[in-house]
């Protein structure tokens, strides 16, 4: 067995060699310089920080299009995109395997942007198309991918930790921005800035991001067409019991994410309804834990996966999940809420963790159907969190 994982290293270690010569030779499509971490940091920065910025606008509009339903109508929203989102994983997945990774990174993050301009010119419509944009909301798999194509297994880890932790920073300003241009200058100005953020990011990707996975790399150079099992979400599910890490790596996404779901589906509006947040301090509450999140994600998890190892820094973060939702649930004051999101914030090494051990299980032209796998599995939990969160409110 040892032999075994000795001989798929030197195979990893081969490949990787090879797609770098490749990308030297000018294997690759138009972009800026080689393939990158600092191309994914970029692309996911964009695309929350646009995102972000709506946060207030959006509790607004949610509560003026559904005033006797909000809870229940933010949950099924994000119930219908979070399945149709484990439906279309794996088809993503191995298209990426097999056409590269560029142009699925323009198509989700077209799609997954495609709603903010219509939250003021129709919010019916913004609240139809965010729920069927869930097609193509599976940017973090395509960008882990791109980021173990570029990256050897030992440097996985950090690579995604700071890929998570951009995430985390790209909430740390916008949301208070958001929150104040709307106040001074109203909600439009708000939405026509996300809309050329969000424009900015697909153009970045068109014009400065190289591919990742060059042609002659890929499965289909090799004559390996896709096959329906490729995606069938539920082929996916049924490959989970075949191999007891991916089983058990899904189990963990399963049951870890799903509490999670319904926690993130209500929370904003919770604190400001129930707990009497206004729209500034749920501003600058986002900034506090998503700061303390880069720094958990960067500079914790790093010294964790040295020190203790990658199994041992999942516990960890599941250990510091559990008591985030349980301090959370049984919370009642302003100053519980800031205490437990310092706690949640040391929960983010979870998923970084976890996307380490996927990857390195992975086949090195399969990374994105490999990942698909327990993304599938993790849109599922949020369709069903977001139910259950909504049914329980």
């Amino acid at each position: 067995m040892t032999g075994e994982k000795k001989k798929k290293k030197r195979l990893n270690r081969s490949i990787l060699l090879a797609k770098k010569i490749i990308i030297k030779d000018g294997g690759s499509p138009q972009g800026i310089g080689e393939p990158s971490v600092y191309h994914a940091v970029v692309v996911i920065f964009l695309e929350f920080f646009a995102w972000g910025l709506l946060t207030t606008p959006m509790l607004t509009v949610l509560r003026q299009t559904f005033p006797q339903h909000t809870f229940l109508m933010n949950g099924l929203i994000h119930g219908v995109k979070g399945l149709l989102s484990f439906l279309s994983a794996p088809l993503i997945g191995a298209l990426s395997d097999v056409w590269g990774r560029k142009s699925f990174l323009l198509l989700t993050v077209f799609f997954t942007c495609a709603p903010i301009p219509l939250m003021k010119i129709s919010p019916w419509w913004y609240f139809a198309v965010i729920s069927m944009s869930g097609v193509f909301a599976v940017t973090f798999s395509v960008i882990f991918a791109y980021v173990a194509d570029i990256t050897q297994e030992h440097e996985r880890s950090t690579a995604y930790g700071l890929v998570s932790a951009t995430f985390a920073a790209s909430l740390v300003t916008s949301p208070a921005i958001g929150a104040y241009l709307s106040e001074a200058y109203g909600d439009t100005l708000v939405v026509i800035l996300a809309t050329a953020i969000a424009l900015l990011d697909i153009c970045f990707i068109l014009v400065a991001v190289p591919e990742s996975l060059p042609e002659k790399m890929r499965p289909a150079s090799w004559g390996a067409p896709i096959s329906w099992e490729q995606a069938d979400p539920f082929a996916s599910l049924r490959k989970v019991g075949q191999d007891s890490t991916v089983l058990l790596i899904c189990i963990t996404v399963f049951l870890s994410y799903l509490p999670e779901a319904g926690q993130y589906s209500s929370f904003f509006l919770y604190l400001k309804q129930v707990i009497g947040f206004s729209s500034e301090t749920v501003a600058a509450f986002i900034a506090v834990v998503g700061i303390l999140s880069i720094l958990a994600q960067t500079v914790v998890l790093g010294i964790l996966m040295r020190s203790i190892g990658n199994k041992n820094t999942i516990l960890l973060g599941l250990g510091f999940q559990i008591l985030q939702l349980a301090w959370y649930g049984f919370g009642s004051q302003p100053w519980m809420m800031w205490a437990a999101g310092a706690v949640a914030a040391m929960s983010s090494i979870t998923f970084p963790a976890i996307s380490a051990i996927v990857s390195r299980n992975a086949d090195p032209d399969q990374q994105v159907t490999n990942t698909s796998v327990s993304a599938a599995v993790n849109c599922r939990r949020y369709s069903s969190g977001q139910q259950v969160a909504q049914v329980e409110t």
